[in-house]
């Protein structure tokens, strides 16, 4: 299959993927379709990797966006990983050009680990 142009692109969380296909396997289970290799690791991925709900990984987002140098794609990639030290929280900013201080470090751990 070739795929000749995107219709539309979004971000979105692992949690709220979680939601959907979960949404797609209840529908296909529902009309007796077998469910593709490609759908069933998919899920069990997301089910291993999911910690929160749609809702609060979307609360997360906010607060994180809220903050003095977050960009979209890094809040995106910390509400997915959801690093519980510093040295997970630097690895994610490794590309960036810049470099947060300890305490900005840990206002988005403060952050995070509230949530888990």
């Amino acid at each position: 299959m070739k795929v000749k142009a995107f219709v539309s692109e979004e971000r979105v969380t692992l949690p709220e993927i979680r939601e959907d296909l979960l949404r797609i396997e209840a529908a296909r289970l529902e009309a007796g379709k077998e469910l593709s290799y490609e759908l069933r690791k998919s899920i069990e991925h997301v089910n291993h990797l999911s910690k929160l709900s749609p809702e609060a990984s979307r609360e997360l987002l906010d607060e994180l966006l809220a903050l003095e140098k977050m960009k979209p794609e890094i809040a995106y990639r910390i509400v997915n990983l959801m690093p519980r030290n510093r040295d997970e929280l630097r690895a994610i900013y490794a590309k960036e050009r810049f470099t947060l201080t300890p305490e900005e470090l840990d206002a988005i751990l403060d952050l995070v680990s509230a949530r888990v």
